[in-house]
């Protein structure tokens, strides 16, 4: 009987043991999502005056500095320097990553940014999971000298099959919006509206107002070059924007209706698109009101 039981014994540890090392191999897959490099922005030539005088330095600190943060906050800002040269740096990472998975991204952004840029300013390295950017200050920190306005869009190849989509596209971006621009949500939305998944943050240093006219702007992109990719992820300067169809294909109600049905998804999608506009003017138009105090 003892026998008999055997074969059972050693089955159910190999199963068990094959499910272990997948969900070890599934969390290291997960790790390893928000380490993927997504783009690397450094500038042509070193930007401070002293060209013979190493900023390697300077760097390390800053990034020792940023790195020691990020065990414990998903956004950093910071400066470092000496009598002749000073840097303002900081680092952000996604809202939903644990503050372990954050630690785990700054650190890794320290090794690329030093092997990919070295000691050219300003610089923006740009994972999965989180981003680094540094720039060249005055002294005593004043305004920034140099500048990276970057625009990076990932739109994928795979198109809509549906006449819905540009409607049900327009109107997730616009909830996404009237949602990251809510003080309460602090930069960072993350939602599901009907098949879409969309999702924006903005850096830490922006306030409401700003956040809104910068997710308006990747909104703009996403519209002009992604189009009808099923998916889209947009980076500017100082926001993210992604959204996703959630099946990748045609809705099982999306029925026939010939040439009218055709016609009636243009004009309802063209509503949306206004409706979209609206959303954007009413975001800057409220931002101009803010500034001037009315």
């Amino acid at each position: 009987m003892d026998s008999s039981r055997k074969p059972n014994y050693l089955f159910h540890l190999r199963v068990m043991s094959f499910l272990h090392f997948g969900l070890v191999l599934a969390t290291s897959n997960s790790i390893l999502d928000y380490n993927n490099m997504v783009y690397t922005n450094c500038a042509n030539n070193k930007t401070h005056e002293n060209p013979t005088s190493s900023l390697s330095p300077i760097l390390s600190s800053l990034f020792q500095e940023l790195v020691a943060q990020s065990s414990n906050s998903k956004f950093f800002q910071t400066y470092v320097g000496d009598e002749k040269n000073a840097i303002s740096g900081l680092f952000q990472c996604r809202g939903h990553i644990s503050n372990r998975e954050c630690y785990n991204c700054v650190s890794m952004l320290h090794n690329m940014s030093d092997t990919l840029c070295g000691d050219k300013i300003p610089a923006r390295v740009q994972l999965s999971g989180c981003y680094l950017r540094y720039e060249h200050e005055h002294e005593h920190g004043g305004a920034s000298t140099s500048r990276l306005e970057s625009v990076h869009k990932s739109c994928s190849q795979r198109r809509a099959t549906w006449s819905g989509f540009q409607e049900l596209k327009v109107q997730a971006l616009a909830e996404l919006l009237g949602c990251v621009t809510s003080s309460a949500n602090k930069g960072f939305c993350e939602m599901k509206y009907e098949d879409m998944h969309v999702t924006a943050e903005c850096e830490g240093t922006l306030e409401a107002c700003e956040c809104g006219e910068c997710v308006s702007n990747a909104v703009e992109v996403a519209q002009d070059e992604c189009r009808d990719s099923v998916s889209g992820q947009i980076y500017v300067d100082h926001c993210f924007l992604s959204y996703s169809y959630g099946s990748y294909g045609t809705p099982s109600n999306q029925g026939g209706g010939g040439n009218s049905g055709k016609l009636v998804a243009v004009v309802v999608g063209g509503t949306a698109i206004l409706a979209l506009g609206f959303v954007l003017f009413y975001s800057l138009k409220s931002c101009g009101k803010k500034r001037d105090g009315t």
